[in-house]
């Protein structure tokens, strides 16, 4: 008869250390939880600037091959040869919808349908653990195909030439 009772004690015993255990562990993942969503953002920043300098990039050569600007993302997946893979997801907005910038404005609808598209920027209005052309807001972050737009500083095209030194000794 003493062994039942030892064992009934025991098992409350073990119950207590299984629920002790859980809620440490909980208070761990508590703790931890911070610290995973902090790179979470910083893996989806690193992303978006990838993202946006390859729209950046394919607007820019789009531009190059066939004289004119896309008047839609897709038109950078369209045209042959590819010249973007897949017309990327802004990856700090829910619905992954970018921001056009348009090389006139929209008119009095607000539709930018048909309209040149120089670059793209995030819809996010989060700030932003790192900096992105001296902008800390994910909206800031212009990724242009053309030069100086609108006084966005786009690519450069080349690398400058140096100037030759005409100075004589």
């Amino acid at each position: 008869m003493e062994t039942q009772t030892a064992r009934k004690g025991q098992r409350g015993y073990i119950l207590a250390m299984v629920l002790a255990g859980m809620t440490v562990m909980g208070i761990l993942l508590t703790r931890a939880m911070p610290s995973v969503i902090t790179e979470v953002q910083r893996e989806n920043e690193d992303e978006l600037i990838f993202r946006g300098e390859s729209i950046a990039l394919a607007i820019r050569a789009y531009r190059a091959r066939t004289g004119g600007y896309p008047t839609s993302l897709e038109d950078l997946v369209k045209v042959k040869p590819r010249i973007l893979r897949k017309v990327y997801k802004d990856p700090m907005t829910p619905d992954g919808q970018w921001e056009l910038i348009t090389a006139v404005q929209a008119g009095t609808s607000g539709s930018q349908a048909g309209l040149p598209i120089v670059g793209v920027r995030s819809r996010s209005l989060r700030d932003s653990f790192r900096s992105y052309r001296s902008k800390t807001l994910y909206r800031d972050w212009v990724f242009a195909g053309a030069d100086d737009i609108f006084g966005i500083p786009g690519l450069p095209q080349s690398l400058p030439t140096p100037i030759p030194n005409t100075q004589t000794k």
